[in-house]
């Protein structure tokens, strides 16, 4: 017999109308032409292009004119390539060339699905039973590039979701790469993503142990620079970049809500996705510390590379890899609290069972052990989490998703032990959440899949996209969920 589970009726949907500028680069010889055919025009013909141009975005995006100045200062390599006076270049001017080279991106146009949800930092100027939450989502548009975007919103004592409005303008972060690395790891980390050695080794034994990162990209430029360069060569020195730009920091603009900040790809790693962040509020009984963290999968179009995000206040966010032959393919979800004085993550390194790890560093994972493997008709294909796990009195639960025939995901839950969660205490036989006759068709047919819940008033409140386009929540009884899984052993 299933656990009862009650469906709400809030559905987040996606809005073609959020739209983020978004740097533009059509090739160097078009846009040398571009730029040459704005040198030409008098300074009233670029006023009277560039007003035009205004008066038709201004109020889309928060100050684009700065927008148009950093996106022409990308390509000011190849305006004074053309023996152009950059510095002579008019503001107004400039800004015209940057618009040329800034294009709208409708963020969440085709999907917005794979939610999770966290407790706000903030719990001020709330009535009894309430609690003030983020949802996150996986937005995605043209081209299916997936971006984290946000929700704020109040769960009530009855557990019905207060959305809050979403704000006006999507604000892009500012960004700042990392400038120090760590010989050692970042040699460990070319290994495990199974860079050739014989194509860096010159590279690398220039760098000292501590090596930053405008010397190693002199040392890959000069090498891509030869001409009679292997293209296995090139893609391993292509690699080393790629890895290095993987560090970098975000900072939001204090003035924007929460609901305009988007982590949209930045580095070369993730330029087709940032997938599935799994978000979790951390608390540290060594120091009484909280952040939130997040594992979410980068995507390039060929290889996948699994990541974490920190942050302390959802305004600054630090993006970085993550290492390990446990940090391997997707389904990364981190233990909201160290386990007898260490980290604790779940894995799925084989994309088909469900495993557990253990480490003094957040960032570094080894040693999976195997918890999990598909049991039931409903999920032989493959079982994996949807989230990280849940603190209860009763142990760990952990809310699992299935794959079975037709390649349909079910919602399941288990049970593990507080102390020694590879003991496993339950398991639901038949699915909790499975997709109903009208959540069938989307984006991918007959999914239902969650990235994270909470506990909220005694009650599961389980966030959960709709085939890949759209997302909802459910709320289940915390008793009866886990008397059923106590009993299902």
């Amino acid at each position: 017999m299933r656990v009862p589970i009650i469906r709400k009726n809030i559905v987040f949907t996606p809005d073609s109308k959020r739209v983020v500028a978004r740097y533009f680069m059509n090739g160097d010889e078009r846009t040398q032409q571009m730029v040459m055919r704005i040198m030409m025009l008098d300074e009233k013909q670029v006023l009277q292009t560039l007003e035009q141009t205004l008066r038709e975005f201004a109020r889309r995006h928060r100050n684009i004119s700065s927008i148009f100045l950093k996106h022409c200062e990308k390509i000011r390599p190849i305006i004074e390539g053309m023996q152009v006076d950059y510095e002579a270049i008019s503001l107004d001017r400039k800004m015209l060339i940057g618009s040329y080279c800034t294009m709208e991106y409708a963020i969440e146009s085709a999907a917005i699905f794979n939610p999770s949800i966290i407790e706000d930092f903030d719990q001020t100027g709330l009535e009894m039973g309430e609690k003030r939450v983020i949802l996150s989502f996986r937005a995605t548009g043209e081209g299916h590039i997936s971006s984290i975007v946000f929700r704020r919103a109040i769960l009530d004592r009855n557990n019905n979701l207060q959305v809050m409005k979403i704000g006006h303008h999507i604000d892009k972060a500012e960004i700042e790469h990392k400038t120090l690395y760590n010989k050692e790891r970042f040699l460990m980390k070319l290994s495990e993503m199974h860079t050739q050695d014989k194509y860096i080794t010159q590279v690398m034994q220039e760098l000292p142990d501590e090596f930053e990162y405008a010397i190693l990209k002199s040392l890959v430029k000069t090498s891509l620079s030869d001409p009679s360069i292997s293209q296995e060569r090139r893609t391993a020195l292509e690699e080393i970049i790629w890895l290095a730009n993987s560090f970098y920091d975000l900072s939001f603009q204090h003035d924007s809500d929460i609901t305009e900040r988007v982590i949209f790809p930045i580095s070369e790693s993730e330029s087709r996705g940032i997938e599935d962040a799994r978000f979790v509020r951390f608390d540290d009984d060594h120091d009484d510390s909280h952040r939130v963290l997040a594992t979410y999968t980068a995507y390039n179009g060929h290889a996948i590379l699994p990541k974490l995000i920190s942050t302390e206040d959802f305004y600054t966010f630090r993006v970085m890899p993550l290492h390990g032959v446990g940090a391997q393919n997707k389904n990364l979800a981190l233990f909201p609290r160290k386990i007898k004085g260490k980290y604790a993550m779940l894995s799925r390194i084989d994309g088909v069972n469900n495993y557990i790890m253990y480490s003094d560093r957040v960032t570094q994972w080894n040693t999976p052990i195997l918890l999990q493997e598909p049991r039931f008709a409903w999920e032989f294909t493959q079982i994996g989490n949807c989230g990280s796990p849940l603190w209860t009195t009763e142990g760990w639960l952990v809310i699992t998703h299935g794959v079975g025939t037709m390649r349909r995901y079910c919602i399941g839950a288990s049970l593990f032990d507080l102390d020694d969660p590879s003991k496993e205490i339950g398991r639901l036989k038949e699915p909790l959440l499975s997709p109903l006759e009208d959540e069938r068709e989307g984006y991918v047919p007959n999914v239902v899949y969650s990235c994270g819940a909470i506990i909220h008033n005694n009650s599961l409140i389980l966030p959960y996209a709709v085939s890949d386009y759209s997302s909802t929540y459910a709320v289940v009884d915390l008793v009866e969920l886990l008397t059923a899984l106590k009993s299902s052993k």
